[in-house]
């Protein structure tokens, strides 16, 4: 089976919907198979005294303008679904609160996302889990008796799963990936184990691939030197690129695991053995 590849827009859009086409475009050249975004309401994620306090960017000279500069609403979603239909590929988003997994099942989406930071939201976990839409599981910052919690909520609603190893730095050192978690969380849940990734490079998500994540997801924007928290955790669409083209050649590499003799071996058995 091959690894499910997810870029992950999530705010790197900026606010802007023509740089989240651009975004989509990027994935299908590359040949991802879904983009994923990160929904919010601003109101229900943020307290009213962070959202108050001061915070310089394009929008303006706090943290609201700044969050809410972010969000798209209803009239860029619909755009982005049916542009995502035109182009082929599958989307969804990461809701942070309950009103805004509401919104995302207006549309028909093959997959839903738990972020690392709500994994611990059981009012969220409910709602999703209720849907019995397939759905990844990132387990960034979580101990195990909190993955051990949200798995039963999704086993509770007969909901399929994957989990995502992850590490939630941006940007992770290689040195932090652990990428072992991969077999230890198979063998404890019995279920699919992706990676979620924001390390710098390739070499990561490459080995990840390596020691059997069954999907890979990682941050995507057109230029690191963008305005935004998640661009320098981010790849660039020629690295988009490589990496899909990686991953499927690394899964040629790992092969089916029963041995076999190739026509090109036999050529040499005959010449060799006689």
């Amino acid at each position: 089976m091959n690894v499910t590849i997810i870029g992950e827009i999530g705010i790197n859009h900026n606010g802007d919907l023509e740089i989240a086409k651009k975004l989509i475009d990027a994935a299908v050249s590359a040949g991802c198979d879904a983009v994923k975004f990160q929904k919010r309401t601003v109101d229900k994620v943020y307290t009213q005294e962070m959202l108050d306090s001061p915070r310089e960017s394009p929008w303006g000279h706090t943290q609201r303008a700044q969050k809410e500069g972010l969000e798209f609403g209803r009239a860029e979603y619909d755009a982005i679904d049916a542009y995502c239909r035109e182009k082929g590929i599958a989307w969804s988003a990461s809701a942070w609160d309950v009103d805004s997994q509401r919104f995302l099942q207006k549309y028909n989406l093959t997959f839903n996302k738990v972020a690392s930071a709500m994994l611990t939201r059981d009012d969220l976990l409910e709602i999703i889990a209720a849907e019995g839409r397939l759905t990844y599981i990132s387990t960034g910052m979580s101990t195990m008796e909190e993955i051990d919690h949200a798995v039963d909520i999704f086993r509770g609603h007969s909901c399929p799963f994957a989990l995502m190893h992850c590490n939630s730095t941006y940007p992770m050192a290689a040195e932090d990936a652990n990428l072992r978690m991969i077999t230890t969380l198979k063998e404890r849940y019995r279920c699919g184990v992706g990676y979620s990734g924001h390390e710098t490079g390739l070499l990561v998500s490459l080995l990840a691939v390596a020691v059997g994540a069954t999907s890979l997801e990682r941050h995507i924007t057109l230029d690191r030197t963008m305005y935004g928290s998640d661009q320098k955790a981010s790849i660039e669409p020629d690295e988009l690129r490589e990496l899909v083209a990686k991953v499927r050649l690394t899964e040629k590499i790992l092969g089916t695991g029963v041995k076999t003799l190739s026509d090109a071996e036999l050529v040499v058995r005959k010449k060799l053995r006689g």
